[in-house]
């Protein structure tokens, strides 16, 4: 069996791999892949289906799988599967480091003191305690956040819609989320449903002032009115981690005022790393055994 791992991972994950086949990273092997294990890089798409006709089964080390046609694997019979426990912490510490970084301006105070500058007066902090924190979707990144924003004495509010009740967060509905919480962090999935559920309509019910974070997906927020609600003052800040395109390209958030923006390294931990390649050979030995 060839197995196609296209995508960085941890350094002894092909190690691990080699009992269960012959590992390759050279995508001209496509052809000869029963199966393929990708990150975010790579997109396993109809096309790169369609030029490996023996492949049987995917695995996508993340916790999506917006990256692979689903509708298409499926009528061809072959089987996906993600990671979704390997990553939440990962995740949720970046998410809520960037929550601390927005109302600290750190991003900004830290360039200007390198520019010579000392703005003390400039910036103006905001305490996350006493705070309201909401998350739009209750999965086990968001609990992560939850369980962070208690312990810095927010109170916690969530809207998901598949979740009626939870141990972390009170359940409202994503109307109330979006106009009691100071703080917005989005978690999740993109579907048809969700993209661009943060536009210019939904953001002008939001408190003025309101932050947002987003570490699921680029496309649940329309970047030209997140960027507009920043010019404007609406928005007292955003923090993004992923993006309509990666490289973000011309994207309207390069040039905002108050965004903070890192280059998807929500899962790039060297801990997580590990747990990814713990997740990936234990479904590998399930696949195996059948």
């Amino acid at each position: 069996m060839v197995i196609l791992m296209p995508d960085s991972f941890a350094p002894d994950l092909p190690g691990r791999l080699a009992p269960f086949g012959e590992l390759t990273q050279d995508l001209g092997r496509l052809f000869e892949a029963e199966v393929i294990i990708v990150r975010s890089k790579t997109r396993v798409d109809k096309a790169m289906i369609d030029k490996a006709p023996k492949l049987k089964y995917v695995i996508r080390g993340g916790v999506g799988v917006d990256t692979i046609d689903m509708d298409y694997a499926k009528a061809r019979n072959i089987a996906v599967d993600n990671t979704p426990e390997a990553s939440s912490l990962a995740v949720a510490e970046l998410a809520f480091a960037l929550m601390i970084a927005m109302p600290c301006h750190i991003a900004e105070a830290d360039a200007t003191m390198k520019q010579g500058k000392w703005l003390k007066k400039d910036y103006e902090r905001i305490e996350l305690f006493g705070k309201t924190l909401g998350l739009v979707g209750i999965g086990r990144i968001a609990r992560e956040v939850a369980s962070r924003a208690k312990a810095f004495g927010m109170k916690v509010i969530a809207y998901d819609k598949y979740v009626a009740s939870s141990d972390v967060a009170e359940m409202v509905s994503l109307e109330r989320v979006l106009a009691e919480s100071d703080f917005v962090s989005l978690h999740t999935p993109l579907t048809d449903e969700t993209k661009g559920m943060i536009n210019a309509a939904r953001i002008s019910t939001m408190k003025k002032g309101a932050h947002i974070i987003n570490t699921c997906r680029g496309q649940v927020i329309v970047e030209e009115d997140v960027a507009e609600a920043l010019k404007s003052g609406k928005l007292g800040g955003y923090a993004g981690d992923v993006f309509y395109a990666e490289p973000p390209e011309g994207s309207p958030l390069l040039t905002a005022p108050r965004a903070v923006l890192t280059p998807h390294l929500g899962a790039s931990t060297a801990e997580n790393l590990l747990r990814l390649g713990d997740c990936i050979v234990e479904r590998m030995r399930t696949y195996t055994k059948k």
